[in-house]
């Protein structure tokens, strides 16, 4: 949910509209917040081409303000560089072209302190713009805030995501933070299951419930749901270690075929950050390089990589409708980015419910990203947010160690294609009732 969740908001009151400036300043601030550690020469690195540089991401995440809010709506407002609109566009193709993704590192220019200019350019834009707003416009403004911030969320998270990519190439592994809270200390022990009877279930958001969601989780529906047993807690980094040492990465037989093409092509041993060293695994964290926890979740694995355990282990990946049965009754309450480890930690175990379904890792579905019945895009180019990639991806739930705690919910559909790693992914098994 976007960090203004909660407000009663009245869309024809421009009071309310002062209270999600509020929100857009705390949202904002809070970006601003991930990038102070960094130095100038990180701000520039593209480390692959999914990963784009921290000076795109705070530049794009204004960009989106001006394009779709200040442009439309502010009577007076002048942008300070018509090239923004084409460097920091990032799929909009009915918006305008967007500079290729793969080539935002080459971006040099404009530097770091002309695109903070920029972004405090929009900050002040906006606060003249929700302090005093044109009340015929304002149900609409309000609805693109209302997207707008939950969309900068997103890219806290993926800031994070690319930081800690960018810097775990470096062969120094620098910590982007020496600070951060210690990972508690827990034995996890032995898997357990809880099972759930068959039924029909009502899946996705509720449009008659209050709170933002996005349109790709509209659409609530019925559904069958076989009986099924889920894991009480995420396979582990000492669970998913066993697996490598049965050979895991080097037996076709329990991998897709795209996974295991996948595998030689990689070269891939391990879930991504982890290197042995003197014969104890170590993984690089956004702290630096420290010994694994093996009670802590896997991490940094692709869907491939947990199916194929699933398929190791006589278990599955449950479907994202078995997720959201389970995740319905489980309190909302998780490591996540509040929390300030920054990586998956082990916790303490709940006999009633299934723990750690919120936070830690996005736990991998065995569902593709395919529209609800019923759904709908967004009119004009929002209409791209979600709708246009509902191919070749697979669905994850729940957040994770670097979501925003009041970002998330139940019914909330993330997707990355199936060959994905640098996201902190992670998975827990189901299987048959």
């Amino acid at each position: 949910m976007s960090s203004a969740q909660g407000l009663a908001i009245d869309t024809s009151d421009s009071l309310h509209a002062k209270e999600w400036l509020r929100a857009y300043q705390r949202v904002r601030a809070a970006t601003e917040v991930i990038c102070a550690p960094l130095h100038k020469e990180d701000y520039m690195v593209q480390s692959m081409p999914d990963v784009s540089p921290p000076k795109w991401h705070i530049a794009h995440v204004s960009w989106f303000f001006e394009a779709f809010i200040l442009k439309p709506f502010h009577p007076t407002y002048q942008t300070l560089d018509p090239a923004y609109d084409y460097l920091f566009n990032s799929y909009y193709v009915t918006h305008g072209t967007p500079f290729p993704r793969p080539e935002r590192g080459m971006i040099s220019r404009p530097t770091v302190d002309d695109v903070y200019r920029y972004r405090a350019h929009i900050d002040r834009a906006m606060a003249e713009l929700l302090t005093d707003p044109p009340p015929e416009h304002l149900p609409e403004i309000l609805r693109r805030l209302e997207l707008g911030l939950p969309h900068e969320q997103q890219h806290q998270e993926l800031l994070l995501m690319d930081i800690k990519h960018i810097l775990a190439q470096n062969p120094l592994c620098p910590a982007y933070r020496n600070d951060l809270t210690p990972p508690p200390a827990y034995d996890v022990g032995e898997l357990g299951w809880h099972a759930y009877p068959a039924g029909v279930r009502h899946i996705g958001h509720d449009e008659a419930e209050k709170g933002f969601a996005y349109d790709n989780e509209m659409g609530r529906h019925r559904q069958f749901v076989e009986a099924f047993q889920i894991a009480d807690r995420p396979v582990t980094n000492g669970e998913f270690l066993a697996f490598m040492k049965a050979g895991g990465y080097d037996k076709p037989d329990y991998w897709l075929s795209d996974g295991w093409a996948t595998v030689k092509a990689e070269g891939w041993k391990a879930p991504l950050y982890w290197v042995e060293r003197d014969e104890i695994w170590h993984h690089y964290t956004l702290g630096g390089l420290v010994p694994v926890d093996m009670n802590a979740p896997v991490c940094h694995v692709s869907f491939y990589e947990a199916d194929a355990y699933a398929q190791w282990a006589g278990a599955r990946l449950p479907t994202e409708a078995e997720w959201e049965t389970v995740a319905r009754d489980v309190p909302m309450k998780g490591n996540f980015v509040d929390q300030d480890h920054l990586q998956p930690v082990a916790a303490a175990q709940s006999a009633e419910v299934p723990g750690q379904m919120f936070g830690d890792v996005w736990e991998w579905t065995g569902s593709a990203y395919r529209p609800y019945p019923g759904f709908r895009k967004l009119p004009g180019s929002l209409g791209e947010y979600n709708g246009k990639f509902m191919s070749g991806q697979m669905v994850l739930r729940g957040g994770c160690c670097a979501t925003p705690a009041d970002h998330i919910r139940a019914t909330y559909r993330n997707f990355f294609p199936p060959h994905a790693r640098w996201a902190f992914s992670g998975f827990r098994l189901a299987k048959e009732s």
